[in-house]
Order: structure tokens, then C-alpha cells, then sequence
């Protein structure tokens, strides 16, 4: 077990303390919820920084470190989705979580094909997630109808909209290799 192994595994464990916070009922609790969101979102960073820095890539991480992500970002958005309770916060969170599970499962299936490199990570992608991990600290450390937390809902119909993009470009990518598949 290395330290970027160790960083994977704090975010995953990070996921019911923030859930724990998310619902106390004291003033603090949603700058608290967001701060140990933002505590995860370098995590995932220094996680990667640190397995290519130190050359200690594992299969297990490879693995870990999108599942990781994939899990908060999801139970952030649920969360989100529950506080506002509006159709127009539901619908980018859905887009979001929606791409995540059919790029998932597009990597998996590439994988087995041998063609896992025709879907790797794109700079959109990149872009996406900064997007996504800013909104989702707005949203989580502000009130909803707040200025800030106007600026989350603004930034994450931006990220949305780069998730649509990069799904696409991945689904592109991936076509000439699905549909000999058929």
C-alpha cells in the first residue's frame, strides 16, 4: 500500500463523514461539507501527482482512484439534489451522473477489447471535472439563492454542458471499435 493508494482510500472514507456533516444541524455545517469536499478534490489530485511523481502507478489505483471520484462527486450531486429540490439543480446533476456511468462502462468494455488508451482522459475531460469540483463546493458551502451558490448552479451547468461534450468525443472515439462489435 503506497501513499497514493492511502490518498484514494481517505477520499472513499471521506464520503460518509460528508454525508454526516451535510445533515448537522449547526450553522458551520455547510462551509464544514464543503471544506472536507475540497479536502477530497486535492486528494485526487495529489493522489495522481504523487503515483507519477514517485512512479508508483498501481493496477489497484488505476482502478480505485475513478471509482473514488466517481462515488463522491455522485453522493455530493445527491445531496445537492435533495437540498434544492428543483428540477432545474436535478437535471445537470442526472447529465453528470448519467456520463460518468456510461463512460464507465464504455472504458470497461474498451478494456476488454484492449483499447482502453482510445478513451483516456482528454483535456475536456480535465476541464470538466475543475468545473464540477468548483461548482460543487459552491453549492455545498453556500446558502441556495445565494450569490455564491448562484455562481455553483451557473458553473455547474457548465460543467454539464463539458460533460455532454467530452462524452461525446469519447463516444467518437470509441465508435469505430463499438461498431465492429455489433
Amino acid at each position: 500500500m503506497n501513499i497514493p493508494n492511502i490518498l484514494t482510500l481517505a477520499r472513499i472514507a471521506f464520503i460518509p463523514l460528508l454525508v454526516v456533516i451535510f445533515y448537522l444541524p449547526y450553522s458551520w455545517s455547510m462551509l464544514l461539507a464543503a471544506a472536507l469536499f475540497g479536502l477530497a478534490a486535492i486528494t485526487d489530485w495529489l493522489d495522481g501527482y504523487l503515483a507519477r511523481r514517485w512512479d508508483q502507478s498501481t493496477p489497484f489505483g488505476a482502478f480505485l482512484d475513478p471509482v473514488a471520484d466517481k462515488l463522491m462527486v455522485a453522493v455530493a450531486l445527491a445531496l445537492l439534489i435533495e437540498r434544492y429540490d428543483a428540477a432545474w439543480l436535478t437535471l445537470p446533476a442526472l447529465v453528470i451522473i448519467g456520463r460518468e456511468i456510461v463512460i464507465s462502462a464504455l472504458r470497461e468494455w474498451m478494456a476488454e477489447m484492449g483499447k482502453r488508451g482510445t478513451v483516456a482522459v482528454s483535456s475536456i475531460g480535465k476541464v470538466k471535472t475543475t468545473l464540477q469540483m468548483i461548482a460543487l463546493l459552491l453549492l455545498l458551502g453556500f446558502t441556495p439563492g445565494s450569490l455564491i451558490a448562484q455562481l455553483g448552479v451557473a458553473t455547474l451547468y457548465l460543467a454539464a454542458a463539458l460533460t455532454l461534450w467530452s462524452m461525446q468525443q469519447y463516444l467518437r472515439a470509441a465508435w469505430p471499435h463499438l461498431s465492429r462489435s455489433m
